[in-house]
């Protein structure tokens, strides 16, 4: 059945976009964040897929957000569906404006997910999420350990409060981006911004790309100036003033559950392997 419904996906991918129809939901009060930096916004194509929605850079050749509703239902669901990888050209996009697989191949950096695909409720949205169009070149190190940590964080809170806005981008910054293939720019740090809309708060992760970046909670107030991009422009300065605090990114080891592990205890062995490899940095500088 998974396999039929990336084949799905696949076919659906050369429809053209229909944002108009389908992607305010996925948008605080159907409002699409807005570019702050004027470099980001020429060469954009809005994507809408099932479970979350792009906006694509033809000069980056990644998206530069991806907007999702997460709900309590929708995480739910996401538990029961199974990881199949099927990367692929965004085929609605010019080929001279989209990524390519082989741009990926030995450059070091993997195919990071904006949208996870861990937060797809069905087989055919999960196959969507594979799209280049929602992938940026991300450090191997912060994939599968920090940013899969913060993206099961957020999971685990929209099971918590039930519904959850939340914007993932990439920011370039600095006077040189570097690229892979000489097409794909690669971004400096990423952003995750999430809004509980009945608490009316909200706050972002922002992490570096790199392997020995920590992560910081960012203001939403804030976000723009550092990032770009205004994931909610529909709240106000006073809105976006109320800060949430974030969770402590925490993965979900499903293998582990399975053989009656605490997922407590997993995450509690995480944190001192972390902790002890911060020491370990720590008296290696001191040494040398």
């Amino acid at each position: 059945m998974l396999r039929a419904g990336v084949v799905a996906a696949l076919l659906a991918c050369s429809l053209p976009a229909t944002a108009a129809e389908t992607c305010p939901v996925f948008f605080l009060d159907g409002t699409q964040p807005v570019l702050s930096n004027p470099k980001l916004r020429g060469e954009t194509v809005p994507l809408c897929f099932s479970a979350f929605a792009v906006l694509h850079s033809g000069i980056a050749r990644t998206p530069l957000y991806a907007a999702q509703s997460l709900t309590r239902a929708s995480v739910a669901a996401a538990r029961t569906i199974d990881r199949v990888d099927a990367f692929h050209d965004e085929d609605r996009l010019p080929a001279t404006m989209r990524a390519r697989l082989d741009d990926y191949v030995r450059s070091g950096f993997d195919r990071g997910h904006l949208a996870p695909a861990g937060d797809m409720p069905t087989g055919a949205a999960q196959a969507e999420s594979f799209s280049l169009a929602n992938i940026v070149p991300q450090d191997r190190s912060v994939n599968r350990n920090l940013w899969a940590g913060i993206e099961e964080a957020v999971r685990r809170l929209a099971t918590e409060r039930g519904t959850l806005f939340v914007v993932t981008g990439p920011v370039f910054s600095g006077a040189t981006v570097t690229s892979i293939n000489g097409r794909v720019l690669v971004p400096t740090d990423l952003f995750k911004a999430v809004y509980d809309p009945r608490r009316r708060e909200g706050a972002a992760y922002l992490v570096p790309n790199r392997a020995d970046g920590e992560w910081r909670q960012v203001p939403l107030v804030e976000l723009a100036a550092l990032t770009g991009v205004d994931p909610f422009p529909s709240l106000s300065p006073t809105a976006k003033a109320q800060v949430m605090t974030l969770p402590e990114p925490r993965t979900y080891d499903r293998s582990r559950e399975r053989r009656g592990e605490d997922p407590l205890t997993a995450w509690l062995e995480r944190q001192i392997e972390r902790l002890l490899r911060s020491l370990w940095r720590e008296l290696m500088r001191a040494i040398f």
